[in-house]
């Protein structure tokens, strides 16, 4: 994983939301699984733009919650490829939060994501050549 910074990254986030009452837990927080499908959301982007086409996520690891998520928080969610391979994507994302009126930013979760890039037909399928970029953020 690339090393963890005070600041969020440079580059315009590939996803950004308000998180909202419905997407709260029983305890009032940010349900966990709201911030995991809209990470992988943001990865599954920056993965079908590299591929050029469908692919699907075949593993999530490395995922860390540092905070939680208050409602009414501004959510921005930064993606970075970091490996290919024959038909693979790995992207690491990273999701910050900005409390709400201020310009208190701070990192809330980050995860690698694993994709497949698939044919027509459901089948792993190649990865076409890059076109000079990796992400659809740089």
């Amino acid at each position: 994983m690339p090393t963890p910074s005070p600041y969020p990254p440079e580059a315009i986030p590939t996803i950004r939301v308000v998180a909202m009452p419905t997407d709260t837990n029983p305890a009032g927080d940010v349900f966990g699984g709201w911030l995991v499908s809209q990470m992988d959301l943001a990865a599954g982007t920056a993965a079908a733009f590299r591929a050029k086409g469908r692919c699907v996520t075949v593993a999530i690891d490395s995922f860390i919650f540092h905070e939680p998520v208050a409602v009414g928080d501004e959510v921005s969610i930064y993606t970075k490829i970091t490996q290919t391979g024959q038909s693979s994507i790995i992207v690491h994302v990273e999701t910050w939060r900005r409390a709400r009126n201020t310009n208190q930013r701070s990192r809330v979760t980050q995860g690698k994501f694993t994709f497949v890039a698939l044919d027509e037909n459901r089948k792993p399928r190649h990865l076409p050549p890059e076109d000079g970029f990796d992400t659809i953020t740089e």
